[in-house]
């Protein structure tokens, strides 16, 4: 059975595990929920997990190949206990190795790394949805450059891992403007919103739309700097001419989120 490959929002720093302030107390609420039921909708349990965030990037793609990576806490001003999660799902060198070999058939370089530690692109979105962390994770870096159509290509070469009970995730967020969570951005947020859902849901001019994503209404207001959205370019790569749809959609924080699935059977 074919998985699906899905670009999940994963949230601002550990917003899941905190008390929010900014803003209504349930703004994440709805998110987390999707997150939880994730696993539920899928048409099989996935025996790992490969994640691609948007908080990791290096020269080459680049592989954590570590049995028990450790967590980095990699946000900033939040609640002292969000400094002590845990997160004890177990790597898989195994298929880091897989990984690297596809990536090798497909001409695109890669490296590993088994010191590198999890973000927070990676540990707080899976604690929800993977709450007893006994699913193998991998997580894959972003290509320095953030050339789309690298991340597309990278998508594609792994494609045959959906065959073989991974799940590939690409952790990021849909708008990704620091400045930008403001009713001032709401109306801009909707529109971008309705772009990327009419782009991925066309697989015919998907791969020539995203590559082009910086054409889109309001593409540099919703990412100034475009790592939170390059993980969807692998997740939308691996689902080559299959259809996307989106999966879940909410206004957090005055703007409009959404994560996207593509595939599966």
């Amino acid at each position: 059975m074919t998985l699906p490959t899905v670009f999940l929002p994963h949230g601002a720093g550990p917003c899941f595990f905190m008390e929010w302030q900014r803003g209504p107390a349930d703004a994440w609420d709805r998110t987390a929920a999707y997150l939880r039921d994730l696993v539920a909708t899928l048409p099989e349990r996935p025996t790992a997990i490969l994640v691609v965030s948007g908080h990791w990037e290096a020269p080459e793609f680049t592989v954590g190949a570590g049995e028990r990576p450790p967590l980095i806490y990699d946000y900033y001003g939040f609640p002292e206990h969000t400094y002590r999660l845990t997160f004890e799902a177990p790597g898989s060198p195994d298929l880091a190795q897989r990984v690297r070999r596809l990536l090798d058939a497909a001409g695109i370089a890669s490296a590993e790394d088994a010191g590198h530690g999890w973000d927070h692109g990676v540990f707080v979105p899976l604690k929800l949805v993977t709450p007893a962390a006994d699913i193998p994770v991998v997580q894959l870096s972003l290509k320095a450059g953030l050339d789309p159509a690298a991340h597309l290509a990278a998508g594609r070469a792994l494609a045959p891992l959906r065959d073989e009970g991974v799940l590939i995730v690409g952790s990021g967020m849909s708008w990704h403007n620091m400045r930008g969570f403001s009713p001032a951005y709401t109306a801009r947020s909707a529109v971008f919103d309705a772009w990327l859902e009419a782009a991925v849901t066309d697989p015919a001019r998907r791969d020539a739309a995203l590559a082009r994503w910086e054409e889109a209404p309001h593409a540099r207001e919703a990412h100034p700097r475009e790592e939170h959205l390059l993980p969807l370019m692998v997740a939308a790569g691996a689902a080559e001419g299959e259809r996307g749809r989106i999966a879940f959609r909410d206004q957090v924080m005055d703007v409009v989120i959404s994560a996207v699935e593509f595939g599966g059977s």
